[in-house]
């Protein structure tokens, strides 16, 4: 079957987009290298009916796919299994921007899009798109769908759900549905969209998006302030959600041993602020700089005056803004170079984080005394990245046998009591698969399962990953 079914994918994409032999990790390794894989084959299409055309030849002959974007992901949803038979779907080549409509605020996208690409037709246009991520240089438009990415500026203009206007979908059966609609109003039955979005490829293969475009702001202004304790942290939010209004479009929290980490691993980054406990990266967006800068200013002054803030830097200009958010995008590779580490990619009711970080971390110290805890996150859309690195000199394989399931266990508890989730934008994929089992509501997975019984009866798309067996 294997080598009928290869001669069959040449024939259809031809011999150079149908790779099986040479040094396939950029396709088999997870980007944290916690999961290799082994892939039948790596196809790569050019265009949806080739998608299409892949996926039908797949139905016949019984073999898994993996669709994968830019294979950024963190939950190990975008590589195969190690047993030989999933062929990997790379959309890596559809990178086109098929239409901006300006008048609509909206573009239309291949799914292999890079992110970076999709902002930049927008800006060409004097217009924004306002998916911001760390990888946005290599993730692409169908993975941020796929696992309905959040980023920097959630709080302003909501996850990658809330960019979406329309979607073109293959299916199981390698039908496509054309739902490429740029309409803010279409009450004509259920939303086919919203099943995809975030389905981590186990429903359907995106190949293409219109999504929302707006108005770029006049100026935008970047800060880091100092904060004494995360009370205060969250004193400021108020203060600035108050002040600042729809004008608040980035709120990162930073914790002390984060940038510790940077300044360690990452030397010539340049860190304005001196230790501080915590450290809060404000973005203010208004319709020209002098507004955005009295507005950022008053706003500091304020908390200064309240004890909210100590010190405080305001970039003087677009090059200083940068250095600041590489402060911020550069901690995960810091983490990354210190070793393996435990992630949780937990969300809060931004009310409960004060709470949940004086319980929580006292508990995992009493199982593992020096432990090193690495806090930061989108804090003004309750979204901590909660992570847990080995003791000093632990080997990081030790730590992860010896201690992720029950720190695990003790994070996503104390999440859960809280009325949180244990995964707010990273996914599911195949990490938090035991997580699903165990704290997923029966009633939800029962319907999920009936979703997925009906869109992909074989049981053929990224096959293992979101959804536990029943």
């Amino acid at each position: 079957m294997g080598a009928a079914f290869l001669q069959a994918l040449r024939a259809c994409l031809g011999d150079p987009n149908v790779l099986v032999d040479g040094d396939l990790d950029a396709f088999e390794v997870d980007w944290r290298k916690r999961y290799r894989g082994r892939a039948l084959a790596v196809a790569r299409p050019s265009c949806t009916a080739e998608v299409a055309a892949v996926v039908r030849l797949c139905a016949s002959h019984g073999v898994p796919i993996v669709p994968q974007g830019g294979n950024t992901g963190l939950v190990g949803g975008g590589v195969p299994d190690a047993s030989g038979r999933q062929l990997v779907l790379s959309l890596a080549r559809m990178a086109r921007v098929r239409a901006v409509d300006a008048d609509n605020l909206t573009a239309t996208v291949e799914a292999g899009c890079v992110l970076q690409d999709v902002q930049a037709a927008a800006t060409a246009h004097g217009l924004l798109f306002p998916l911001r991520l760390g990888s946005e240089g290599s993730c692409t438009i169908g993975g941020n769908l796929a696992s309905n990415a959040g980023g920097t500026q959630v709080l302003r203009y909501g996850n990658a759900r809330e960019l979406c206007l329309g979607l073109e979908v293959v299916t199981a059966a390698g039908e496509v549905w054309d739902g490429l609609s740029g309409l803010r109003k279409d009450n004509s039955g259920y939303d086919l969209r919203d099943l995809f979005i975030g389905s981590e490829g186990t429903l359907g293969i995106i190949t293409a998006a219109t999504v929302k475009l707006h108005p770029r702001p006049g100026a935008t202004l970047t800060a880091l302030a100092a904060c004494p304790g995360i009370d205060a942290v969250l004193a400021l939010l108020r203060a600035a959600r108050s002040r600042l209004d729809a004008g608040l479009t980035g709120f990162e929290l930073i914790e002390g041993f984060a940038l510790h980490l940077l300044a360690r691993h990452y030397p010539d980054l340049r860190q304005p602020l001196d230790a501080p406990a915590w450290a809060v990266l404000l973005e203010v967006a208004a319709g020209d700089e002098t507004e955005a800068r009295e507005r950022l200013h008053a706003l500091l002054d304020e908390a200064s005056a309240h004890g909210l803030v100590g010190d405080a830097v305001v970039a003087a200009s677009l090059a200083q803004a940068r250095e600041l958010w590489q402060l911020r995008e550069s901690i995960p590779l810091a983490q990354a170079r210190e070793g393996l580490n435990i992630k949780h990619d937990i969300a809060l009711p931004v009310s409960a984080i004060p709470g949940f970080l004086a319980e929580v971390e006292p508990r995992l110290r009493a199982e593992v005394p020096d432990l090193r805890v690495v806090v930061y996150g989108h804090l003004g859309d309750g979204n901590l990245h909660y992570n847990l690195q080995a003791p000093q000199g632990m080997p990081a394989a030790d730590f992860l046998q010896h201690h992720e399931a029950s720190l695990n266990r003790c994070v996503y508890d104390a999440v859960l009591a809280r009325g949180g989730s244990f995964s707010a934008e990273h996914g599911i994929g195949a990490l938090k698969v035991a997580e699903m089992a165990a704290r997923k509501s029966p009633v939800a997975l029962a319907l999920m399962r009936t979703i997925k019984q009906a869109l992909d009866p074989h049981g053929l798309l990224n096959p293992g990953r979101v959804l536990p067996p029943p």
